[in-house]
């Protein structure tokens, strides 16, 4: 399974062993080698950009009904293979296999939500200041795209991007992360099952300091789509020599506000999903939470409760676990880090703090989800963000209180309300500075509707119709029209 794609990239629809150094991919839950990947040359870079550039013009002159088949193709073989592609992610990034499974049909999804948006490009006439002109306004495919990927979710965040550009007209390099990149060519295996011609879809494989850089400096690249931390997305816009076309979805440090009308056993159930999915390893993972002061105490109380429920495992072997392990050691130490400076500042440890006993869990990456309560600003936990299971709360004693703790961040990326009534949902979600506002749910970014960050969240939207236009050039046509003779 993961020994065919071992040491491969795919390059103008081709499979070939890469030239470069190989580098270990780990198992997070047992800590063994799964396989390698090959870090791509300066030459097999060149050769799938130019493979992307020559399919370019074949694939967005292709009627969109065309490439909406296509894309139906691809949704249906991956929903057919997301078993084995689900192991893949499991034994790549940790998470229990039944998320796993979850995750490559929400890829098939996007699949599908797409293909049905490729026929749906709609340019405009736009009348002149006298009647023998007029403008036509067209939308064009922007041209080749590099995608560069993370570990956290790795087929959902290959396919907003691969999704999006293919039913927009474009053609792509993917760039996949070095901790989960099998799941990525598991991608582009179905890619070739679905018979989208070669060339439309590259993936190749390195570290993002090379690899993901030769892409964003790459003169034949016209646009750079990618997910990660906001220090990597502004080293990537000052990097660029040439001038493309970027989106990039970043960090957040996302908050939630309890007040005192909530429904509390529905918050702490937002809260607990939100914040300790995934191992906490999600942008939109709510980091901080606010809490109305008269409703404080119980809604630790419940959250404890709540939070030690949650079944940790390997997730292969445990596949309807809520948890498995945390992707790779990395993020395992910044979330203890963030726990204790919270607890050498004056925090109070509500439940969780170390990792879960037992002989299963003394080789991976493992932690229990963990609460700390009375936090202040002052600590990492409120004012980073932590991508691991840890959780900050405390409590507030008016809105605007609320509001401009939660506003307090550099981050725009999402933000959580639970409250019912309707003046305070009013009140919040106008004066909550975040691209997406979600009240009394934790569903913040959903495939239909425009997903995107403020401030040093990044720039530009996936999801929903925005994000497929975001592949799109404007063009302005102004025609003149002459009488015509004899009339």
């Amino acid at each position: 399974m993961i020994s065919e794609l071992s040491g491969k990239l795919f390059i103008g629809g081709r499979w070939n062993a890469g030239a470069g150094a190989r580098i270990a991919v780990t198992n997070p839950a047992t800590g063994e080698v799964i396989g390698e990947i090959a870090a791509s040359t300066a030459d097999e870079i060149n050769k799938a950009v130019a493979a992307a550039r020559a399919a370019f013009r074949g694939w967005a002159d292709l009627p969109a009904k065309a490439r909406s088949a296509a894309l139906h193709r691809l949704g249906d073989v991956i929903a057919a293979d997301a078993d084995r592609m689900a192991r893949i992610m499991t034994m790549e990034q940790g998470k229990p296999l039944n998320e796993a499974r979850g995750e490559i049909l929400k890829l098939a999804e996007a699949c599908h939500f797409y293909a049905e948006e490729a026929v749906r490009v709609h340019g405009e006439i736009v009348p002149g200041d006298t009647t023998d002109h007029h403008s036509l306004v067209l939308r064009e495919p922007i041209g080749v795209v590099g995608a560069i990927t993370p570990w956290n979710y790795p087929a959902e965040l290959v396919g907003w991007k691969l999704c999006a550009s293919l039913a927009a007209g474009c053609t792509i390099v993917i760039k996949p992360a070095d901790l989960t990149p099998f799941t990525a060519l598991a991608i582009a295996e179905k890619v070739e099952e679905a018979k989208i011609p070669a060339g439309v879809v590259n993936v190749v494989t390195g570290p993002g300091s090379v690899v993901g850089q030769a892409l964003v400096e790459h003169p034949g690249v016209d646009k750079i789509a990618f997910t990660g931390s906001s220090g990597v997305g502004l080293r990537i816009q000052q990097s660029a020599t040439t001038v493309k076309r970027m989106s990039l979805e970043l960090g957040g440090n996302c908050p939630m506000i309890v007040t005192e009308s909530a429904d509390l056993d529905a918050a702490v159930k937002g809260a607990v999903r939100r914040s300790f999915r995934n191992m906490g390893q999600i942008c939109i993972a709510i980091n901080r939470v606010y809490v109305a002061r008269p409703i404080y105490e119980a809604f630790l109380a419940k959250v404890r409760v709540a939070a030690e429920k949650l079944t940790i495992g390997n997730g292969l072997d445990r596949p309807d676990a809520d948890l498995g392990a945390m992707a790779s050691a990395e993020p395992l130490a910044k979330t203890k880090d963030h726990l204790a400076d919270a607890l050498a500042r004056g925090a109070r440890l509500v439940t969780g703090g170390a990792a879960p006993e037992g002989d299963e869990f003394a080789r991976g990456h493992f932690f229990r989800p963990t609460v700390v309560a009375d936090c202040t600003h002052d600590m990492k936990v409120m004012s980073e963000e932590t991508f691991g299971p840890l959780l900050g709360v405390a409590p507030y004693d008016g809105l605007d209180e609320a509001i401009a703790r939660a506003n307090d961040t550099p981050y725009g990326l999402a933000s959580y309300v639970y409250a019912k009534g309707m003046d305070e949902v009013r009140y919040l979600t106008t004066r909550l500075d975040y691209g997406n506002v979600a009240v009394n749910n934790v569903d913040a970014g959903v495939m239909n509707a425009p997903y995107g960050g403020r401030k040093q969240s990044g720039v530009g939207y996936e999801h929903g119709r925005e994000g497929m236009l975001e592949y799109f050039n404007f063009k302005h046509v102004r025609i003149r029209h002459d009488e015509p003779e004899g009339r």
